[in-house]
């Protein structure tokens, strides 16, 4: 139903190198609001950088392959038009 409203899309799959952009791009403003409320709770600034550094590492390397993952899943695309 909501497709309804929704201007019509061709939706392509998903390069690598797009995937890549968009975790990128994601993480940097991950890691501006981790450091942000880490040091709110802690008032320590090795403390914020070294949870940052640790967390980002490990959910980046998460967030790339499961958007590699959806793409994979034909639920939800349309069909590409020429």
């Amino acid at each position: 139903m909501i497709e309804k409203l929704l201007p019509h899309k061709t939706r392509a799959e998903e390069t690598i190198r797009r995937s890549i952009l968009k975790t990128v791009s994601y993480r940097a403003i991950i890691l501006i609001l981790d450091f942000i409320s880490i040091y709110l709770f802690t008032r320590q600034i090795k403390i914020a950088l070294g949870f940052m550094i640790i967390s980002n590492i490990y959910t980046s390397v998460a967030y790339f392959f499961h958007e590699r993952i959806w793409d994979t899943i034909k639920w939800g695309k349309t069909s590409l038009k020429s």
